[in-house]
């Protein structure tokens, strides 16, 4: 589905150096390369504040943390996304409300965060999946009129950008009151282990959160507020600071690969490629808002699973994310869910397939992965 190996090769020089600047300082916490990837994506983000932290979960869990959540308080967001959105909402004993999600773009449904939100509302979680931006002028209007905290999950969307109504845009992640990304492996800036950042331009919470991930402390052995130990290591913050220069550059080259992949199953009846939403029509050299974290189908009368077997069998990887909504995990299962209000979600589940995606990929792979279902979807 990725591959780290070849983009490493590309960049080899530069990562390899940028690594042993730490084994030479020994500075392996919290060292100078850590302050100087903070400053560098602050820049890239056009963000005031970036918090970076151990991966992307904590980073989660430390943005409702720092914004004074409570047991009990309601948390709204998709219930077609990953787990670590809902978990580290029912970790901090918050009561997660999951609504259904858009069947074009597969983000969180606006009429659903309506229809949620009850006098215990305290904040809403878009998760930006796949590599688009959830609706996020409709959210932050909605935010203000019931006085919402949001918290994005940019976890799969970093570099992409959100146009509002009167044309003018922000970073993913950058638009609601804190954001939360991942820097996992395969990640579209991704390091070699572990990391995860938060965003704000909240000066009072950014303070905050700085304590929250240092076990509370802001001054060595005193403990301010209530923390827990989540930073960002040195060598993988000297990974990034290698990786940042070239992520406009790795997103164009999903960008292009996505392009190629929707020239090819153009006209395939049995088959849905991904949709752009944030007022683009379709997918272009000059498109910003969508960076394909995943390529993602939907397929038609075909058996999905079936497909997955075969595509195995011909050593193309391809993944379904995500095979079992939420709210129906035994985790996360609730009897006041009623299946009515899930009905994309549900169908979707059944529906999707996400193929391989990355920077390395040239023309040869993606021809061979596109006749390959075509042709079995064509028998």
């Amino acid at each position: 589905m990725v591959d780290l190996k070849g983009q490493y090769n590309e960049i080899k020089e530069e990562v390899n150096s940028s690594i042993q600047e730490v084994l030479e300082t020994s500075a392996y916490i919290n060292g100078p390369k850590v302050h100087e990837f903070q400053k560098n994506l602050e820049d890239y983000l056009g963000v005031k504040h970036v918090i970076p932290c151990a991966n992307g979960t904590d980073a989660l869990q430390i943005a409702m943390m720092g914004l004074g959540l409570q047991p009990g308080d309601e948390v709204i967001t998709a219930d077609f996304t990953f787990a670590a959105t809902v978990e580290v909402i029912a970790l901090l004993q918050l009561t997660p409300v999951l609504v259904d999600v858009n069947e074009h773009d597969f983000n969180i449904n606006i009429e659903a965060v309506k229809k949620a939100i009850t006098p215990r509302t305290k904040a809403i979680v878009p998760v930006h999946l796949f590599g688009q931006c959830a609706n996020m002028e409709a959210i932050m209007e909605i935010a203000e009129t019931h006085n919402l905290f949001v918290i994005e999950d940019n976890a799969q969307a970093i570099g992409a950008n959100y146009t509002y109504s009167n044309g003018t845009k922000a970073k993913a992640g950058t638009i609601g009151h804190v954001g939360a990304t991942s820097f996992f492996p395969s990640k579209n800036l991704g390091c070699y282990g572990d990391g995860g950042a938060i965003f704000t331009n909240d000066d009072a919470l950014a303070n905050t959160i700085r304590g929250i991930v240092n076990h509370g402390m802001y001054v060595r052995y005193h403990h301010d507020v209530v923390g827990v130990n989540s930073r960002l290591d040195s060598i993988q913050a000297a990974v990034l600071n290698a990786k940042l220069p070239n992520l406009d550059t790795y997103n164009k080259k999903r960008q292009t690969a996505a392009i190629k992949y929707n020239a090819a199953f153009e006209g395939i009846k049995n088959i849905i490629t991904p949709k752009l939403s944030n007022g683009c029509n379709n997918i272009c050299d000059t498109c910003d808002c969508h960076v394909f974290h995943q390529y993602t189908l939907r397929l038609i009368d075909v058996d999905r699973d079936a497909l997955v077997k075969h595509l195995n069998e011909k050593s193309i990887p391809c993944g379904v994310y995500y095979p079992i909504p939420l709210h129906k995990q035994k985790a996360y299962a609730d009897d006041r869910y009623n299946e009515a209000d899930f009905t994309v979600t549900n169908q979707l589940v059944q529906d999707v397939i996400s193929l391989p995606m990355h920077t390395e990929l040239d023309d040869e792979q993606i021809a061979y992965i596109t006749s390959t279902i075509i042709n079995y979807i064509n028998e």
